[in-house]
């Protein structure tokens, strides 16, 4: 259970940084539920990856220095994730 904690805070987290990064780059947005379904798996990827890396993630316990970990790798990664996607999908629906 206790490694559960930063995976659920990574995805809210990927969520979040999915819509920012919508709301900042609106020609690449996908739409709310969009930006929130590519945060989110955008989130745990870069999260996933970080804690393979031992960055930023501490030892996906609940301290304080392990929460922000998960916060910034899922924030970061939904709003890379969301800006890629994005990006393709703006590529592929030329005008």
């Amino acid at each position: 259970m206790g490694n559960l904690i930063p995976v659920i805070i990574q995805l809210i987290s990927g969520a979040a940084g999915g819509n920012i990064a919508g709301s900042l780059m609106k020609k690449s947005s996908l739409g709310t539920i969009g930006n929130s379904i590519a945060g989110i798996l955008g989130g745990g990827l870069g999260g996933q990856i970080l804690g393979a890396l031992g960055v930023g993630t501490g030892g996906g316990g609940t301290d304080i220095g392990s929460i922000i970990g998960s916060i910034a790798g899922g924030g970061v990664g939904g709003g890379v994730l969301m800006l890629i996607i994005g990006l393709i999908k703006k590529a592929f629906v030329k005008k």
